[in-house]
């Protein structure tokens, strides 16, 4: 008999169309809708239905498990979603960093906290819509993570948190697929979402506004000053939460040319500008490093490394340190390497490990 497995619902057409795919090959399945967070409470949009968390959205998962003959439950995440999640995505903000809270969601969300309940339910694994691969390498000894076939869709970005028994309890059926034939599938399979629409804003600041989000929800404000290029001030802004490592757009500042943030100080209160040039770095300082698909190295690994999700792998050394923490200096110089974002290391389309962002080191 095929182990039972315990698969996340969205409500959206990958993980419906992952889950559905699991049932039609004879696997015994247990869908799961995972109730993060809700619109009442994070503001910005509450008439959206159509993303994840919604009414709306649960129905879709719950129908699609009824038409393929397996049980559907919502379970409610809202505590550990608000402790891994917003209230990192807050203080990560307010201390001047820009975090990834799609990173810290699959960290401590997805992968630990609902293992923890598919072993409630006695499920031997767990199953996502995620656009990546798994597999067992004999030669290295050691489950690897990979780039999705679907390179436009790949998510291995966000999976480098994911450790050796985690990657071994978990599927991602839609790893050698691309969206379109996703897509297809689900309608093949007769999938009322098999052309839903999908959204790339963070799930829980619907209106994409950050800035208002973290004054609304953690309940901070703060004026502080912007100081140009030359070193003066040359305004006031309304809170260093509201800016990013590289912003251009929104300083409401003019100099006659381009002139982008280049440091936040929470402590000072204080954003710095600067002309593009003086953004483009190469070495900086990794914490909570993961190595996924090979051991814990001891000398420098040298690798090509990302340090946004939309940013292309540039060749680097990275040199461990201590614990979980290494020092990562690209070939070249890269723009505009900000605190609070993940570095990915990669070897091709394997994914050898990755950390946070903690300190870029001037030249």
């Amino acid at each position: 008999m095929k182990d039972l497995i315990l698969a996340a619902m969205s409500g959206g057409v990958d993980s419906t169309v992952a889950a559905c795919m699991l049932a039609s090959e004879g696997h015994p399945l247990i869908g799961v809708t995972m109730k993060l967070w809700d619109y009442s409470k994070v503001g910005g949009d509450v008439h959206q239905d159509g993303r994840c968390c919604s009414l709306e959205s649960m129905a879709d998962a719950r129908q699609a498990a009824v038409r393929f003959g397996f049980p559907h439950y919502v379970l409610d995440f809202q505590e550990p979603f608000f402790e891994a999640v917003i209230s990192d995505f807050t203080s990560e903000y307010i201390s001047g960093r820009t975090p990834n809270p799609c990173v810290q969601c699959n960290r401590f969300i997805k992968f630990r906290a609902l293992w923890e309940k598919a072993r409630l339910y006695g499920a031997a694994k767990i199953a996502t819509g995620h656009y990546a691969r798994i597999e067992f390498s004999e030669e290295r000894e050691r489950f690897v993570l990979s780039k999705a076939v679907d390179l436009s869709r790949d998510q291995s970005y966000f999976l480098w948190g994911q450790t050796q028994n985690e990657l071994s309890k978990t599927l991602f059926p839609l790893g050698e697929m691309t969206k379109a034939e996703v897509r297809q599938k689900g309608r093949e399979m007769g999938l009322s979402v098999a052309d839903k629409p999908e959204s790339r804003e963070i799930c829980f600041v619907p209106d994409g506004n950050y800035g208002r989000f973290v004054s609304e929800f953690a309940g901070v404000s703060g004026t502080g000053p912007i100081i140009g290029p030359d070193g003066r001030e040359v305004g006031e802004h309304q809170g260093v939460f509201r800016y990013t490592i590289g912003q251009r757009h929104g300083l409401g500042i003019s100099f006659g040319q381009p002139v982008y943030v280049k440091k936040i100080d929470p402590f000072r209160r204080a954003v710095y500008l600067a002309y593009d040039t003086e953004l483009w770095k190469r070495a900086f300082l990794v914490q909570e490093v993961n190595w996924v698909s090979i051991a814990p190295p001891k000398k420098e690994v040298r690798a090509a490394v990302r340090i946004r999700y939309l940013a292309k792998e540039k060749p680097a050394s990275i040199t461990p340190f201590g614990e979980g923490k290494a020092e990562v200096i690209f070939d070249a110089p890269e723009r505009a390497i900000t605190p609070g974002q993940s570095a990915v290391f990669y070897d091709g389309d394997l994914v050898l490990g990755g950390g946070i962002i903690d300190q870029v080191i001037d030249d």
